[in-house]
């Protein structure tokens, strides 16, 4: 199949006809017709197919056992109502780039896997890289355990009524180890390709990010008969947190966002006792993050004692600056153009680019050789509806992605 026709194939799933955007989380409907659809390119192709411990999606080309794989691949999952690029053009782009090679006649010299890791973006359970973060020991079976839905419903629960054994979560260490290098191709989240005039990059770093929960605590009344003066209003102490939020980001160069709210007791006549704000903040580096976030704690504290509410803050994950390995990343930039340490990175034939958004390379780096690849985004927005690659930067892509897979894997 050529990449418009499996594009087209893998376009309609769980996408929302009111919104345009996908909604394909983790462990629903959607997420298993996206999981059929792997399976079946898999098996079409030849492919040795396997569903690993944590719902991780494998497709083998040789032995999967030899060690010393080459892997590419990336996610299937959405955030809501998030756009068609970010997770499956890697995905997609993968079975491409091995079509290509086979139509080369290339010999592989070690073993090739595609994969779709399970979970990436946490839309359903609030932990971003689920599946990776399992694999690679950085979430305990404990701690998967307690995840849960908006309606209660735990990842184990979740995992089994979609059909599959939530008892042999946890960590691969056995599987990971068979992993000479990861690469994962991904549509960028930003304009810096655009600006620059390049279809391809190769990213340098992930920045630091977290995601932490305000909860203010007030007192509900009635919203037409409590004077202002006796209120002790909640939302008023979140609003000003996050105007702070925007304030510091801007100052530190940084980015801050509140993007997520629970309200209780959610009426609209009444005042609230409780306003729960998630905080999604991201900067170049770690001194940088925290003086945001401590920023916004800090203000947060002030607006909240000023109205006479009480405020908890919990941090809920955690990734810190990753480095993808430089030896991978300098053999990915000699396959494509120059060494990455020629000139000052304006002259290189590939760009090489950090950025703020976290992805399952940014948590295997930690145990093997990773690396990632960016197709131009010619408006820079991402998990939005909006979100785009024309499709011949997609296609250089997926030519970018056979090169460097050729070179990886059939020296």
């Amino acid at each position: 199949m050529t990449f418009h026709s499996m594009w087209a194939e893998l376009l309609p799933i769980g996408r929302s006809s009111a919104s345009g955007g996908y909604r394909r989380f983790a462990w629903t409907g959607a997420d298993a017709d996206c999981r059929a659809w792997f399976k079946a390119q898999a098996e079409s192709r030849g492919l040795t197919y396997e569903l690993d411990r944590n719902g991780n999606q494998w497709a083998w080309l040789g032995d999967p056992t030899a060690g010393d794989a080459v892997v590419t691949g990336s996610h299937l999952d959405s955030v809501p109502d998030g756009g068609a690029f970010d997770g499956p053009l890697g995905v997609v782009s993968s079975f491409a780039a091995l079509d290509e090679l086979r139509a080369r006649q290339v010999t592989f010299t070690k073993p090739l896997a595609l994969v779709n890791f399970g979970d990436e973006e946490g839309a359903r359970f609030g932990l971003a890289c689920v599946g990776s973060r399992l694999a690679a020991g950085q979430l305990t079976v404990e701690q998967a355990h307690r995840l849960t839905d908006a309606d209660g419903v735990t990842l184990p629960q979740a995992m089994e009524r979609a059909g599959y054994d939530a008892g042999t979560i946890g960590p691969d260490p056995e599987r990971l180890a068979r992993i000479g290098a990861f690469v994962e191709l991904h549509v960028e989240q930003g304009r810096a390709l655009d600006l620059s005039g390049d279809r391809i990059g190769i990213a340098s770093a992930i920045w630091p990010h977290g995601r932490w929960r305000f909860d203010f605590r007030g007192e509900a009344n009635h919203a037409g008969t409590t004077r202002l003066a006796d209120r002790r209003d909640p939302m008023l102490s979140y609003a000003e947190t996050v105007l702070a939020a925007r304030r510091e980001a801007r100052l530190a160069g940084a980015v801050a966002t509140f993007g997520k709210i629970a309200v209780e007791p959610n009426g609209v006549n009444a005042i609230p006792s409780l306003v729960r704000g998630w905080l999604d903040s991201r900067a170049a580096d770690q001194r940088t993050l925290d003086t945001v976030v401590t920023g916004v704690e800090k203000a947060a504290r002030e607006y909240a004692d000023a109205h006479g509410i009480e405020l908890d803050v919990v941090r809920e994950s955690f990734t810190p600056v990753v480095e993808f390995d430089h030896a991978l990343r300098d053999e990915l930039a000699r396959i494509l153009g120059r060494d990455t340490g020629a000139g000052t990175g304006a002259d290189l034939k590939v760009p090489v680019l950090g950025t703020g958004a976290g992805h399952d390379a940014g948590i295997l780096s930690g145990t093997i050789p990773t690396a990632m690849l960016f197709v131009r985004n010619p408006t820079g927005v991402s998990h939005s509806p909006a979100e785009y690659a024309a499709e011949d930067d997609c296609v250089a892509g997926v030519t970018a992605l056979a090169d460097v897979l050729e070179g990886l894997a059939c020296r």
